[in-house]
């Protein structure tokens, strides 16, 4: 006799707590994928506690497993690929254990909501701005259509399009591509989430709309009260909006902390690598540096600590032992042997002792603007 599956239901758990409070407790997940008929693990064992009221920023190279993921938070898994293993806590149940639409309706978009990269394979160019957000109020919200109407329009208002009655009717390319990003973070705010995931949601626009993009999160964060995981691949944008940081590398984090522990006291070669890479920080003369070698394929069992093929500063246990998460304080935890108090004292790369100057430098010379130090 088959077995009846217990349909998964959501509490309101997460409607009770306060700024700091666990909103989503993530321990030891796996995910993989199947292609060609090997089997691809993306993400390894990966533990996480996210805060309500935070603004978590994950970074990483391309491919280090970042969306994939903020995607099992939603249930956007591609269809080759399932979580393999761990659980994903949040408003009491584990999300890991969805399995129909049914259930991740109760999530997607009505809980945790996402802005992705590009506006325009978020948006149907075939039907009106207005219809779209209308479409979500209605679905997730229960309003008629006159309400829904009168709520996309202040939603628009809100992420400030102007004229909204009458840009209501529009099509996606009669919008610049800052216009739809804001239409489609109308869309996410739609439904009041507790968490909006924004997967590098300004990588096609230019700096000067990223910075008014970046600031309009921010604004809406502070008046919603919602939680930001912030994806990205830039740490010049961290510096900008985040309060706590992940780094990850092939399908784990290697290191998290607050954005001051990993700016100014980073603990593990990649981060230290990728901080010397910033172009912000580099200096008129001076080579910009570049990470040497390849990710490792995540088809293969990993020995070891992953980043030790690249890394200049990598021990012989590297390339044998898969490090533990050591801690440093009670924010910062970072996944290298070099942690360990038996390891040999290293000398980091010389950036990585001179970035509190540099920023300083950088801040004299731009008024404050980070951004405004990028190479164009």
């Amino acid at each position: 006799m088959a077995k009846k599956k217990i349909k998964q239901t959501l509490n309101n758990d997460s409607l009770n707590l306060k700024d700091g409070d666990t909103i989503v407790s993530v321990k030891d997940l796996e995910v993989q994928f199947s292609v060609r008929g090997k089997i691809l693990t993306a993400i390894r064992k990966i533990s996480l506690d996210i805060y309500k009221g935070e603004v978590l920023a994950i970074v990483g190279e391309s491919a280090s497993g970042k969306s994939v993921f903020t995607k099992c938070l939603t249930g956007m898994l591609e269809s080759n690929g399932h979580v393999s293993g761990g659980s994903i806590m949040y408003s009491g149940t584990d999300l890991t254990q969805f399995e129909t639409p049914e259930e991740w309706q109760q999530i997607r978009g009505k809980r945790i909501s996402t802005i992705f990269q590009d506006p325009m394979t978020s948006l149907n160019p075939l039907r009106r701005i207005g219809s779209q957000i209308e479409e979500v109020i209605t679905l997730h919200r229960g309003m008629k259509k006159k309400e829904a109407k009168a709520e996309a329009i202040r939603l628009l208002k809100k992420v400030g399009i102007k004229d909204a009655e009458a840009r209501y009717r529009d099509y996606p390319f009669q919008y610049s591509g800052g216009m739809r990003q804001r239409v489609v973070i109308a869309i996410a705010l739609a439904c009041a989430p507790d968490i909006l995931i924004c997967d590098e949601p300004t990588t096609a626009l230019d700096v000067t709309i990223q910075s008014q993009i970046l600031e309009l999160i921010l604004e809406l964060k502070k008046e919603f009260g919602f939680t930001v995981i912030f994806i990205t691949h830039d740490l010049g944008v961290v510096a900008e909006i985040a309060t706590r940081v992940a780094v990850m590398y092939a399908g784990q984090i290697v290191e998290y902390g607050s954005v001051d522990d990993i700016y100014y006291d980073p603990r593990h070669p990649y981060t230290w690598a990728l901080l010397s890479s910033l172009p912000q920080l580099g200096e008129k003369g001076e080579t910009l540096y570049s990470i040497t070698g390849t990710p490792p394929s995540l088809f293969n069992e990993i020995q070891g600590d992953a980043f030790a093929p690249r890394n200049p500063y990598a021990m012989k246990i590297d390339f044998v032992k898969e490090p533990p998460m050591f801690k440093i304080s009670e924010t910062h935890y970072a996944k290298t042997w070099l942690c360990d108090p038996r390891a040999p004292k290293m000398e980091r790369p010389a950036i990585i002792g001179e970035i509190t100057e540099r920023v300083k430098r950088i801040y004299q010379h731009t008024g404050g603007n980070l951004d405004e130090n990028k190479e164009e």
